[in-house]
């Protein structure tokens, strides 16, 4: 088949109706397992990753999948040559020209791949999206057990340069904003008593107060976890996290959720009549309590308070988690009980969310005021 037949085909669907990507057998796989074996391989694989990561990882090779159809001209096979890699990154990382930033994507191409869904917008990527796309695309020959051109000496090598020219020009990675305490009070102030303001004040007190929550965290919480503390108060039992992914039992998994956010959260499941399952559901019309929430309408319910309560910014569900950092930070609460109750295990990472309102508060910085 010419590279001409495979150009529509493969950018007018999904792209895993395309040939497969590598039909090499994992290094050390010979003599090949049965069917039935590699089939058992794959669903436990599969069930071991997060759902974000797959579907990350999935969209990456699908749009790698797409630019190689139509910047080489034939369907994408693995291992690719270092070439190959070094014209991706050409082609979406800017470098300083004669007339401005400039990259290597022909203008039809980028058109193609916007066109088919590829890409949301003509124009490089975001920095941070290119480095996602080469570490995918290192994953993927890593776990076929195969020569890896992302390891190359070049490839690393330009990327390094990369980073390193986006910084000098003051280009830098944008964070969501931090959904700080007042910020949170004013959201939680357009909660009415209704079944969906009973929910979304309990979601966004648990996903604050107990540490700052990510959003996958809020909408896979189960009854099963929730164990009530005296006659108001409960522990929240964090069995599986981004930081915790092989369910290890330790004392920083059992999370407090308190005062006002245990409060908040009676009110939900007794209103609601929870008592067994997901503890964030859907309300459907007629005040229908239906199935969990899924991550992404935690990130919606977020943004929906925001715009309700006026609240200028671009926020997030993730702000929830780098407002309770940043709130923390403010308060003076010492480190090692901020990091008890996110889950961190980076001193680097935390201080990554701390904000400049932050750094005012450091008393170093104001060695020079007068005693009081």
């Amino acid at each position: 088949m010419s590279s001409d037949e495979l150009l529509p085909s493969s950018l007018s669907g999904d792209i895993d109706a395309a040939p497969p990507l590598c039909s090499v057998n994992p290094a050390g796989s010979s003599p090949a397992l049965p069917p039935a074996a590699q089939k058992a391989i794959r669903e436990l694989m599969r069930e071991g990753e997060s759902i974000n990561t797959r579907s990350s990882y999935q969209s990456a090779m699908r749009y790698w999948a797409a630019w190689h159809v139509l910047r080489m001209g034939r369907t994408m096979q693995l291992p690719l040559p270092v070439s190959t890699v070094l014209q991706f990154i050409i082609d979406h990382a800017q470098r300083q020209g004669a007339n401005g930033l400039v990259n290597e994507m022909p203008e039809e191409i980028d058109q193609a791949l916007v066109a088919a869904g590829y890409k949301g917008k003509k124009g490089p990527p975001a920095h941070n999206t290119l480095v996602h796309r080469v570490a995918v695309l290192s994953k993927a020959h890593q776990v076929h057990g195969l020569s890896n051109p992302c390891q190359d000496g070049a490839v690393r090598e330009l990327m390094s340069r990369t980073r390193k020219a986006y910084a000098r020009r003051g280009e830098q990675a944008q964070k969501k904003d931090a959904l700080t305490r007042d910020v949170l009070e004013q959201l939680l102030a357009t909660c009415d008593d209704s079944l969906r303001g009973l929910r979304d004040r309990a979601l966004l007190l648990f996903a604050w107060s107990s540490g700052g929550r990510r959003r996958s965290e809020v909408a896979a919480a189960d009854m099963r976890y929730l164990r009530a503390v005296g006659p108001s108060d409960y522990i929240y039992t964090l069995a599986h996290s981004k930081t915790n992914q092989s369910g290890l039992d330790a004392p920083e998994n059992h999370k407090p959720v308190t005062g006002r956010a245990a409060t908040a959260l009676s009110a939900w499941l007794a209103a609601a009549q929870i008592h067994e399952g997901p503890i964030f559901r859907r309300i459907r019309k007629g005040g229908h309590v239906a199935e969990p929430l899924t991550p992404a309408a935690v990130r919606n319910i977020v943004q929906q308070r925001c715009k309700l309560a006026g609240v200028d910014g671009d926020f997030s569900a993730h702000s929830l988690r780098s407002g309770f950092v940043t709130e923390a930070g403010r308060q003076n609460v010492p480190l090692p009980d901020t990091m008890a109750l996110t889950g961190h295990h980076s001193v680097n990472t935390v201080m990554g969310y701390y904000r400049a309102d932050t750094a005012l508060q450091n008393r170093a910085a104001r060695l020079l005021d007068p005693e009081n």
